[in-house]
């Protein structure tokens, strides 16, 4: 089988394409501040143009880069939720970071509930495969003992899982929080859960990127975007 061309049929090139998502995702910038910025370029795009490009290339990118570029993730988390307004109502984002602040994964729901919260920590549990944690620090919160406790059950005694509930000792994800929180602000809210979530998936994908958090990946403005274009350098590989 080959993965089909992500950007066949469409009107531009795959490098304005590429350089608008990841301007919007990379940098606090609205749908219009990257038309205006396009604009200057001599490049003539709707600001609707731009949000479904966000749409589509957002999660292809990380599939890509989540895919191909998996890095090792630390045995010591810090798990946390944040709010995030949606539609005018107050989601709760669960986010997972390791010791390195390297993000595990993020699940947004509707509501803050112990089935939520055991859907993310499962979700989590998948995205590091055999990279389970040795310890997981979180704030007192009863669900998170509830589920580290099932699974301590399951894996027996000797991979017993570690839970710290020390709450200065979660500062690392309380600042990526803000770092996250910063990053959303310019976006004048999200109007549903799918487009939220597409949005999210492309943030926080840039921000590891960002961060060197990928293997093959290293800091720095160009590495950045050779990384982004080489995700797309084959649109024929196999799938």
């Amino acid at each position: 089988m080959r993965r089909r061309d992500p950007f066949k049929g469409y009107q531009f090139p795959k490098v304005v394409i590429l350089l608008a998502v990841r301007w919007y995702r990379r940098y606090p910038l609205s749908y219009r501040n990257v038309r205006d910025l396009l604009a200057e370029r001599g490049i003539i795009v709707d600001a609707a143009t731009v949000y479904r490009w966000v749409q589509k290339f957002g999660p292809e990118i990380r599939k890509r880069a989540s895919g191909r570029h998996r890095n090792w993730r630390g045995l010591r988390w810090h798990v946390n939720e944040t709010y995030l307004r949606v539609n005018g109502r107050w989601c709760y984002l669960w986010r997972a970071v390791d010791q390195c602040g390297q993000l595990i994964d993020f699940r947004l729901t509707a509501r803050r509930t112990a089935n939520a919260a055991r859907a993310f920590m499962r979700q989590a549990s998948d995205t590091v495969r055999c990279h389970h944690p040795m310890t997981i620090i979180t704030d007192k919160a009863h669900s998170y003992a509830k589920i580290i406790g099932e699974w301590n059950v399951r894996s027996g005694p000797t991979d017993a899982i570690r839970h710290v509930t020390r709450k200065h000792l979660n500062n690392r994800i309380e600042s990526d929080h803000a770092v996250l929180q910063h990053r959303l602000t310019p976006m004048r809210g999200l109007q549903s859960l799918r487009t939220a979530k597409a949005t999210l998936k492309g943030v926080e994908t840039f921000r590891a990127i960002r961060n060197g958090h990928f293997a093959g990946c290293e800091r720095g403005v160009a590495n950045e975007i050779v990384f982004v274009r080489n995700l797309f350098s084959d649109a024929k590989e196999a799938a």
